[in-house]
């Protein structure tokens, strides 16, 4: 695929705006049914949303994650459950492309590919001839019902030597499904779990895990050779805007027919607290953007440049993380809190809004705490206390 091939990002961005009116017609029934709709689905990749993170090799757009941050912020504008699947394959979609060139071309072989995948160790993997067999439960696997393949994470036991967490791909269909989803935010996202019961995986289709958090993966192009972490808070980021502008654009259709009960305001947008209430919302919106274009930009910035990333880099990615999932949250929960009684009602987008950023902001790589103490932790000097960095 030739550069001329590829969409600018206005034409991806044009693409999803134009889904909105789609994707928000099924938010109710993926509340209920607790997972993406199968039309979501199918216009999220005739848009060319599952080809973002793709090599042009095998047909895709090797997009920045600029072009993430406001493609996810369309779709999270329109649905924060569809957005965050989408988010969510984009990351190990990025991954698949660490393995050698056999394995991606077995992967690729698929048009639209879905990866879905987790960074927690909660498996573990026996060595055996030709590979590894793994037994384990993941759980919060979002997208894993509308996927071909999943990225999974255990630990190795080798003969000799420490145990290692490996990354590993696998068919989804070598998985057991549990139907285990049932939440009170992110319920569209059918993040259910998933089960091994001695899977074999062939060693091509295995790697380190170090390597690939400190982007010493196989991936040719630049984009493939970053720091896993960096690359995945940017990749997360635009779903928490989109969700933030979302409420925004709900609350403002909802004023003008909204009185205050039990005062004189005939209209709730002639208050004076409604003007600070939309305004005190409005900037914290405007922040977490900030937050979501600088991380991007510093992102797409080392990967151009190729100089190796600093400790205070990674530090501040995983802090511009957790700043635009803090943000986001106070500026719906102001919006939500103005909303009046009758936003509980399950056709007002608001309160899913509100209950989706809430299990966010609950995520344990997202937390905003998490996050800004392993900020400090390095300004103050000291080493980082984890791998996810």
């Amino acid at each position: 695929m030739s550069s001329t091939d590829v969409p600018t990002r206005e034409e991806l961005v044009r693409r999803v705006a134009e889904l909105a009116p789609a994707l928000k017609k099924h938010s109710n029934w993926q509340e209920q049914n607790r997972r993406v709709h199968e039309e979501s689905i199918e216009a999220l990749a005739d848009a060319g949303v599952f080809k973002l993170r793709r090599p042009q090799r095998y047909g895709g757009y090797e997009a920045d994650t600029r072009t993430l941050v406001d493609v996810a912020t369309e779709i999270g504008r329109a649905d924060g459950s569809t957005s965050w699947v989408a988010s969510v394959y984009w990351i190990p979609t990025w991954m698949a492309c660490q393995f050698p060139e056999a394995v991606q071309d077995e992967v690729f072989a698929t048009p639209d590919v879905r990866v879905c995948g987790t960074l927690s160790p909660t498996a573990m993997a026996a060595p055996v001839d030709g590979g590894v067999v793994v037994n384990g439960k993941w759980g919060f696997i979002s997208g894993a019902l509308h996927a071909q393949w999943q990225e999974i994470i255990a630990i190795l036991v080798p003969p000799e030597g420490e145990p290692y967490p490996i990354m590993a791909l696998v068919p989804i269909s070598d998985l057991l499904i549990v139907d285990d989803w049932d939440t009170s935010g992110l319920r569209g996202t059918g993040s259910v779990s998933t089960v091994a019961q001695d899977v074999f995986i062939p060693a091509e289709r295995v790697l380190p895990l170090p390597a690939v958090l400190e982007g010493q993966g196989a991936g040719s192009a630049s984009i493939y050779r970053a720091p896993l972490l960096p690359v995945a808070s940017a990749s997360s980021v635009g779903t928490l805007v989109g969700m933030a502008k979302g409420a925004q654009d709900t609350f403002l259709k909802r004023l003008p027919d909204r009185k205050i009960t039990y005062t004189a305001y005939d209209s709730q947008r002639e208050a004076p607290i409604t003007h600070h209430q939309v305004a005190e919302s409005a900037l914290k919106i405007d922040e977490a953007e900030f937050h979501a274009h600088r991380l991007s930009t510093l992102v797409d910035r080392k990967v151009a440049d190729g100089t190796p990333w600093k400790l205070e880099e990674r530090a501040i990615a995983r802090a511009d993380l957790g700043a635009v999932v803090r943000l986001a949250k106070e500026g719906i929960d102001i919006l939500a809190g103005a909303s009046g009684g009758s936003s509980v009602y399950q056709g007002i987008p608001i309160q899913r809004i509100a209950r989706d950023v809430a299990a966010v902001n609950l995520h344990a790589l997202m937390h905003p705490n998490t996050n800004t103490e392993l900020y400090g932790r390095v300004l103050c000097g000291l080493e980082p206390n984890t791998l996810y960095i």
